[in-house]
């Protein structure tokens, strides 16, 4: 389920009930984003490509494109319910224990295994952890 300030923000620009997921370019997680983010990907791919030349680094504009336009439209709900197709999960390695990062243009899904054995992301897997220790809290509330 997306979390309720994701709902939020997607309903802020103007992409209430469809996420676009894409297996992350850099880290193994999934990203999403909602489709009037891709009104931006030609900047986007522009900026890569001049701070790569800034830094002397080869810079792949069709590959980067490729794994840009790479997405699937998932639609939510209301309540932030969703169906994340097996293929990504598979790509993703999202497993059980999903937890969302991010905000702004875009977030960041990843299981929470993963994320804690990525280096430089300690502060964040810890916040999720305590985000899913609530939440199972709250739910064997529910359940009594």
């Amino acid at each position: 389920m997306l979390p309720p300030l994701f709902r939020k923000v997607f309903a802020e620009l103007g992409d209430e009930g469809v996420l676009c997921v894409a297996k992350h370019h850099k880290y193994p997680c999934l990203n999403a984003f909602g489709p009037s983010r891709t009104d931006n990907f030609e900047d986007i791919l522009d900026q890569e490509l001049e701070n790569a030349v800034r830094r002397n680094q080869d810079f792949d504009r069709d590959l980067r494109a490729t794994q840009m336009w790479t997405f699937t439209e998932v639609p939510f709900d209301k309540s932030g319910r969703f169906i994340l197709p097996q293929r990504f999960c598979k790509v993703g390695g999202i497993g059980d224990n999903i937890c969302f990062l991010g905000g702004g243009q875009f977030i960041t899904m990843w299981d929470l295994d993963r994320l804690g054995q990525e280096p430089g992301w300690e502060d964040q897997y810890e916040l999720c952890l305590a985000e899913a220790e609530d939440a199972r809290a709250k739910a064997e509330g529910r359940k009594k």
